[in-house]
């Protein structure tokens, strides 16, 4: 019989427990101070307003509080109990983020879910969520009390309790909720529980089709006739109000901008536009967008197949058959008799004058290789370069950098970006800022490699020397996630390269930075220029000469000679430097 009794009243509580589990969640009622205080039973879940705490508080003001309720256990609950207050409860668990749907496409609306902690639930008064923009200085506060009276059971730590909605949250953002439990005794900790969450972008909440920034192609057809490509793309939508498109082409570093104007009144939903001037048996990377201020680009590839210029005729006569070839063996005998003679001319004319055949060679090879190559002449602009470098070794290091800007901008037709040269900007944007804006414009990346990329600052450096290589640290740590992920998509990885001067190691270049072309500057400073301008050294009968860059001719100009000279200083600083190290190591 007892034990009848005694499954029966197991069942009995395991069906309150599951009864209690799948309770609808509990919302905020809209009560008075004075029910509370008094702990009436119509005041269970009750928001407290901003009146509600200026009545109990007597403050006219709760801006001071920035924006955020402070909760005053005592005062709001009624200070004839004293312990009341003083006991600790465990901070909230599960914290849900719900987004509600609103008319407003703009922003969005979220309501905040948690269960109570096990912990202290009996001495629970209530709860307070707070809700910050990552990043922001504002900060949204609901504040949630029981009446005095109440006293909640262990099982309703199962129980959901729901927060107000939170309107007005910029789409794409990130926020920080914080759902604390009420009383906060000073010597506690874990008493409240914090969820990072974003809000829905605009194509997630209002539909890809109506959001003009997050909008870009989705369909790209590329096709290929003889040297033309033709490019098929989707338009936008008539009600976000775009008219013009752009479209950018990469290869070794240089950009081909091609502006799309489509003619609406021929067709609404595709648009065909051609590139031209591609060179052949070339794979570019190409990205289409919106003409629109931070537009979304989708990224294409074009791969520009060879065109057979000269195709064989489709019907050739028997006797032309016949007769070419034999026409072709003919003048191949009689052109290798031709040679014969002449060379054997040539031998006795030698020697009649006594000119040795050495000679002749040597002089015929000089000739050719005297021959110049010239740029290309479809580049507008002088490239774009910007060189990162790290300051840890010191002034010396940091002056053999500029000396190499002011050497590269001057000799080698090429605009050189330099933070040391544009202080104001990055002064008003952040170092960071600025080198992410600068490694976006820029046509090539030159990262000047050397210990202080592999080396922390010690802390009891000073004048900025720790943040300013704990920023050259991320900017290299930035460049290096750029190279992977063009790496991992198959993209062209000629616009970063690396270089150390002579008094560096290649192993002062970073792990993530193998993957560029690195080079020892002044000795490379050709293979540099070779890299720049996108034109070889060498070439069947001529090479690259390019006044005052060679090893040896740099120097010869005065930016060459200061270019030396920084060089030269830098590395007896760095000797000297070492050598300090070592006696104090001693």
């Amino acid at each position: 019989m007892w034990k009848l009794l005694y499954l029966f009243l197991t069942l009995c509580q395991l069906l309150c427990c599951q009864a209690e589990a799948t309770a609808a969640p509990v919302t905020p009622q809209s009560c008075s101070l004075d029910c509370i205080q008094q702990g009436g039973p119509a005041c269970e879940y009750c928001r407290i307003t901003r009146s509600d705490v200026r009545k109990a508080l007597g403050f006219k003001s709760m801006e001071r509080f920035g924006s955020c309720i402070p909760w005053p256990c005592f005062e709001l609950l009624g200070n004839e109990d004293p312990k009341i207050c003083q006991h600790y409860v465990q901070a909230p668990n599960d914290v849900k983020v719900e987004f509600l749907n609103d008319s407003n496409s703009q922003s969005d609306t979220i309501i905040v879910s948690w269960k109570p902690s096990y912990y202290g639930i009996a001495f629970l008064r209530g709860f307070q969520v707070s809700l910050q923009a990552l990043g922001g200085t504002s900060v949204a506060c609901q504040l949630f009390l029981f009446h005095r009276n109440l006293s909640l059971p262990t099982s309703h730590a199962q129980r959901v309790y729901k927060s107000d909605p939170f309107p007005g949250l910029s789409l794409g953002s990130q926020y920080a909720v914080t759902v604390m439990a009420l009383p906060v005794p000073e010597e506690w900790e874990r008493f409240y529980r914090s969820e990072i969450f974003s809000t829905r972008s605009c194509a997630e909440k209002n539909g890809f089709e109506q959001c003009k920034n997050d909008w870009y192609p989705k369909h790209i057809e590329v096709q290929q006739e003889g040297s033309a490509i033709t490019v098929t793309f989707n338009l936008a939508p008539p009600n976000l109000g775009i008219r013009s498109y752009f479209s950018l082409c990469y290869i070794n570093g240089r950009k081909k901008y091609t502006n799309i104007i489509p003619d609406l009144t021929t067709n609404k939903t595709h648009h065909s536009y051609q590139l031209s001037d591609l060179q052949e048996g070339t794979n570019y990377t190409c990205e289409i967008a919106a003409n629109e201020v931070d537009a979304v680009r989708k990224m294409f590839n074009v791969h520009v197949v060879h065109t057979q210029k000269d195709a064989s005729p489709s019907s050739v006569t028997p006797s032309l058959a016949f007769v070419l070839p034999l026409s072709l063996v003919a003048v191949a005998v009689l052109g290798g008799c031709l040679a014969i003679v002449i060379r054997r001319r040539t031998k006795l004319q030698m020697k009649k004058f006594d000119i040795q055949l050495d000679i002749i060679n040597k002089h015929e090879e000089v000739g050719n290789q005297e021959e110049l190559v010239s740029l290309r002449k479809n580049r507008l602009t002088p490239p774009r370069l910007l060189i990162c470098y790290s300051s840890h070794e010191g002034p010396a290091h940091v002056k053999a950098v500029m000396q190499l800007g002011v050497f590269i901008q001057q000799h080698m037709a090429t605009q050189v970006c330099l933070d040391l040269w544009d202080s104001l900007s990055v002064a008003e944007e952040g170092s960071m800022a600025w080198h992410c804006r600068q490694i976006r414009e820029s046509d090539f990346v030159l990262v000047m490699c050397s210990r202080g990329f592999n080396q922390r600052p010690k802390p009891e450096d000073d004048d900025g020397d720790e943040d300013q290589a704990y920023s050259s640290d991320a900017i290299i740590q930035l460049i290096g996630a750029e190279v992977g992920r063009a790496k991992a998509w198959g993209q062209d990885l000629s616009k970063y390269m690396a270089a150390i001067f002579e008094y560096s190691e290649e192993t002062d270049i970073p792990t993530e930075l193998r993957l560029i072309s690195h080079y020892v500057l002044t000795s490379d400073l050709p293979l540099l220029f070779s890299h720049l301008h996108g034109v070889a050294l060498h070439r069947p009968g001529a090479y690259l000469k390019i006044d005052h860059i060679s090893e040896k001719g740099f120097a010869k100009v005065p930016a060459g000679a200061a270019l030396q000279w920084a060089i030269y200083e830098a590395g007896m600083a760095l000797e000297g430097k070492g050598q300090h190290s070592l006696e104090e190591g001693d």
